[in-house]
């Protein structure tokens, strides 16, 4: 007799090619429309499921976790970060944890270099005023901005993503500075030009422009507090393509309006998808729906490592992607 597929719950809608794909080889039950699945909803689909594939906004905590039923034995997370996932509590209940590393890399370098000059060279107030058709033509001082070239990069985080804005940031003439839990290995740093501080205090003191690049864990929560956003020079600029908690998000607010700091880009909040209402009036910040990955290569990339996620947990083996808690 052929082998009972695998009863499969995906929480949002995916690329047609996903699903088509997941339909192939598993009994899958997709969504009707983008909407988030509820609390209870979710709750309800561990509880029949094999497998639940959730999003990264979607919330399993330890609570929907010991209600899930004895079938659940995999969450196949679509996205790199897990911290919507009680892992240490899956791992006790026997359940599995897998994700989507390395696929996003490039989408969200080109992403942070991106918000990068539209700070720098005012590239929303110009687009906003051709939109408003209210430009009366060249000027010599209309839309002053500042060059990147030359400029000193402080990279908080320097990973598979933090490395590839620093080719990125290379290439435009931009001076490479980072900080990380551990120094890179001496090649790998030569190869970037990039100077290594200890002391992250030190370098963002010194920087004109800091790029965030770490995951959110409890030891980088506000790891950019008021205290540390203070040292930074009053011309430079501040990008989050990372996590929001990273960033104390109320004293980043208060420094942009007083002009302790030149400008924002963010594509993350600390509030999830609720950025806080005053910096959407100021004109010296970018903000973007959270669009660091958001490429169809990418996202049907993640679809593919959930699948082989899957597809191996069914075969017997190990998830590539397995993640444990010690990773975190």
């Amino acid at each position: 007799m052929p082998k009972e597929r695998l009863s499969v719950v995906v929480t949002r809608r995916l690329p047609d090619e996903v699903e088509t794909r997941l339909s192939e080889l598993f009994d899958v039950r997709l969504r009707e429309d983008d909407a988030p699945m509820s609390r209870n909803d979710i709750v309800e689909a561990m509880k029949t499921a094999d497998v639940l594939v959730p999003t990264i906004t979607d919330t399993v905590d330890a609570a929907m976790i010991g209600q899930a039923g004895d079938r659940l034995k995999l969450i196949a997370n679509y996205g790199a970060g897990v911290d919507n996932i009680d892992v240490a509590t899956a791992r006790q209940r026997g359940i599995l944890v897998s994700n989507t590393p390395g696929v996003l890399t490039d989408d969200t370098a080109d992403m942070t270099m991106a918000l990068i000059l539209a700070v720098t060279r005012r590239i929303p107030e110009g687009l906003a005023a051709m939109q408003g058709d209210d430009w009366s033509g060249w000027a010599p001082t209309a839309f002053l901005g500042g060059r990147v070239a030359g400029r000193r990069l402080g990279i908080l985080g320097m990973g598979r993503i933090g490395q590839a804005v620093a080719r990125r940031a290379a290439a435009f003439g931009m001076q490479v500075h980072y900080h990380n839990r551990k120094r890179l290995r001496p090649e790998t740093e030569a190869a970037l030009d990039a100077t290594y501080w200890e002391s992250l205090d030190q370098m963002v003191s010194r920087m004109d422009v800091v790029s965030v690049n770490c995951p959110h864990t409890p030891s980088t929560f506000h790891l950019m507090n008021a205290r540390r956003l203070k040292l930074m020079k009053p011309d430079a600029v501040i990008v989050n393509t990372s996590r929001g908690e990273v960033i104390d998000e109320n004293a980043l607010t208060r420094m942009l309006r007083a002009g302790e700091i030149a400008g924002a880009g963010l594509d993350v909040y600390e509030q999830g998808r609720e950025a806080n209402p005053r910096l959407r009036e100021l004109k010296n910040v970018v903000l973007l729906p959270h669009m660091g990955s958001a490429t169809r290569e990418s996202r049907i990339e993640m679809g593919e490592k959930v699948i082989i996620n899957i597809k191996t947990f069914d075969d017997g083996h190990r998830p590539p992607d397995q993640v444990v808690p010690s990773m975190l």
